[in-house]
């Protein structure tokens, strides 16, 4: 084979413990004694020395998390070599966590640090919309978060807008926590925005920190994977 012709899709060395290998695939940088949490099923490759094992310590938490409807199966990897994950093709976001709180759809949790904490939590300030349950996943501490979204996504920063950001709830992928969280629900423009049975719901966020939207508001996708 012309290695001239498969030499822009080989792996570089890396950059950071978490990164994009294309858009697509996550690559983790693996070291002994820096677990990692995964979700079950996306491990695509790896090299060197990794091994995976169910995570006992996320039992009562994915129990929780059967109960509220946003529960995620995770495995840990432990090791030292190159990880590589994906998800059916879906974008993927890598993001560094430093002591800061964001709020996570479970079905769009790829991989965390497992140092960080993590847990299911109540979505405070809004009322259950279509779609968009009461609860999401947690994730706080100093480490790093991969993502994923069902194309590409756009990344808001609430507090350079100025005003309020509006997103439909299907679409909605995850938020800082310390934005301000409202419902809002319009009747006159329910044929024109999101999808539903005849009530147009947004969420509204204010605040300094970012919002992540995907281009998808296909709610059964989100609800199937909460559920396995």
């Amino acid at each position: 084979m012309d290695q001239r012709m498969t030499a822009g899709y080989a792996p570089t060395a890396p950059a950071a413990r978490m990164e994009n290998h294309g858009p697509t695939m996550a690559r983790i940088a693996l070291r002994t004694g820096q677990d990692l949490l995964a979700r079950a099923g996306s491990m695509v490759a790896y090299e060197g020395y990794v091994q995976y094992e169910s995570n006992p310590s996320a039992v009562g938490r994915a129990v929780a998390g059967r109960l509220t409807g946003e529960s995620v199966p995770l495995m840990r990897c432990h090791g030292d070599g190159q990880l590589y994950l994906a998800d059916y093709g879906a974008h993927v976001l890598c993001l560094p966590l430093n002591g800061e709180n964001v709020s996570v759809n479970a079905t769009n949790v790829l991989a965390l640090d497992a140092h960080l904490e993590w847990g299911v939590q109540r979505v405070k300030g809004i009322a259950k919309f279509a779609g968009q349950g009461l609860f999401n996943m947690g994730i706080s501490g100093d480490g790093w978060v991969a993502i994923t979204s069902r194309g590409t996504p756009v990344v808001v920063d609430c507090g350079r807008s100025g005003g309020e950001t509006y997103v439909d709830p299907d679409a909605l992928v995850a938020w800082s926590t310390g934005l301000e969280v409202r419902g809002k629900r319009s009747f006159k423009a329910s044929s024109l925005i999101g999808r539903g049975s005849g009530e147009a719901y947004q969420l509204g966020f204010s605040g300094q920190g970012f919002v992540i939207v995907q281009p998808s508001e296909d709610s059964t996708e989100r609800l199937s994977g909460a559920q396995n």
